[in-house]
C-alpha cells in the first residue's frame, strides 16, 4: 500500500490547485493523509479525486473541514499497520514519548504544523511529519511523504521535495 502524506497545505493563499509534482506521487497513491491545516475543505475533496483520504483538524481549520469529516484526532489501521493522527504534537522536546501516551497503540505517528520535515522514531513509537508542499517557511523545499506499507509494518518512509 502507498501513503502520500501531505500537511499544511494553506489553501486558497498558498495551495491554489494540485501542484504538478505532488499530483504526481498523488497518482500512484492507495490512500491519502492530509495531517491538518487544508483551510478549505474543497482541498480535500481534489485530494479524493486521486485517492480514498483521511484527515485530522489543524489549528487553521475551520467548520467546513470539520463538517467534511476530520476530526481533531485519528486512528487508523492502513494495511494492518497502526497509524495515527493528529495536527499539531507540541514541543519538539519529549515528542514521541508524549506521542506514546496519547496513541499507545500506534505504530506510526502522522502530524503537522510545524512544517518541518521530520522522521524519527523514540519510545516505541515512529512519528513522521511531511513538512508542506505549499508553504515551506525556513526549509529549503516543499515537501510531502511517502509511505509504503508492507504486510503490515512500514516497508519504507521518505521525505521527497516537490518545489
Amino acid at each position: 500500500m502507498r501513503a502520500v502524506v501531505v500537511s499544511d497545505t494553506h489553501a486558497p493563499r498558498r495551495w491554489k490547485g494540485c501542484p504538478p509534482r505532488v499530483a504526481e506521487h498523488l497518482r500512484g497513491a492507495d490512500v491519502i493523509l492530509h495531517a491538518g491545516d487544508v483551510c478549505v475543505a474543497s482541498v480535500l475533496d481534489e485530494l479524493a479525486g486521486y485517492a480514498p483520504v483521511h484527515a485530522v483538524l489543524g489549528n487553521n481549520d475551520g467548520p467546513d473541514v470539520a463538517a467534511w469529516g476530520a476530526p481533531e484526532r485519528l486512528e487508523l489501521d492502513l494495511g494492518g499497520l497502526a497509524v495515527a493522527m493528529v495536527h499539531d504534537s507540541g514541543q519538539a522536546r519529549g515528542r514521541t514519548a508524549r506521542m506514546r501516551r496519547w496513541f499507545p497503540a500506534a505504530d506510526l505517528v502522522v502530524f503537522g504544523h510545524s512544517h518541518i520535515p521530520l522522521d524519527e522514531t523514540g519510545d516505541g513509537v515512529r512519528i513522521f511529519n511531511p513538512g508542506s508542499p505549499t508553504d515551506r517557511r525556513r526549509q529549503p523545499h516543499g515537501t510531502i511523504g511517502l509511505l509504503d506499507i508492507e504486510d503490515g509494518r512500514l516497508a519504507r518512509a521518505e521525505i521527497v521535495p516537490v518545489t
